[in-house]
């Protein structure tokens, strides 16, 4: 799938602000820093669309990224990150929760998480949400060209045991460095939007 106009089409720190189109949505979630942005960024092959930064807790707001008129992906801010005020941090988990679930628009939720580490008990209290909301499941497991290929199944194997996830096609391994799977995961959002 080519992108040939993309827009940062609105930022939205609250539910009134959320685009009032019907366009179908594919959103992204995960712990701060797990790598949405960057992400976002290399799948739609443009460098500085969706603002990165080392320091987590960069995306405060819900961004609504438009594909051509005929979808949009959108960003997430990013949950457990400790350094933000009590406030910020309950504004944060409303925005995410109030989206998720009631924006009608939403197709599928995609979870990222970091191949590096286990599972922290906020991604398995995300993931399990998505399930029992009748999302798929799917994972990206980003940050792949950090590990050693040799202990890729175990690291995927430490994800599907934390999650409880018993078929490992749902875990797209990714590297935003090689952009390794990149074209797996574009042809499964373009399964989902046009399904």
């Amino acid at each position: 799938m080519k992108f040939k106009e993309i827009k940062l089409q609105q930022v939205a720190g609250f539910k009134s602000q959320w685009p009032k189109d019907e366009l179908c949505e594919i959103a992204f979630v995960g712990r701060s820093n797990v790598g949405k942005s960057t992400f976002i960024n290399t799948f739609l092959n443009r460098k500085n669309l969706a603002k990165t930064s080392s320091k987590p807790g960069k995306t405060r707001t819900i961004n609504f990224y438009n594909i051509d008129n005929k979808f949009r992906l959108v960003d997430l801010p990013g949950y457990g990150y400790a350094k933000v005020s009590k406030a910020e941090k309950d504004k944060w988990d409303k925005l995410i929760n109030e989206y998720l679930h009631l924006r009608e628009n939403l197709k599928e939720v995609f979870l990222l998480v970091d191949i590096r580490h286990e599972p922290t008990d906020l991604d398995l209290q995300m993931y399990e949400w998505i399930i029992e909301s009748g999302f798929t499941g799917f994972i990206i497991a980003t940050k792949y060209d950090k590990i050693s290929k040799g202990n890729l199944q175990k690291h995927k194997n430490q994800i599907m045991k934390k999650l409880n996830i018993e078929d490992d096609g749902l875990i797209f391994v990714y590297s935003s460095e090689t952009g390794h799977n990149i074209d797996v995961i574009n042809e499964q959002v373009e399964v989902i939007i046009n399904s």
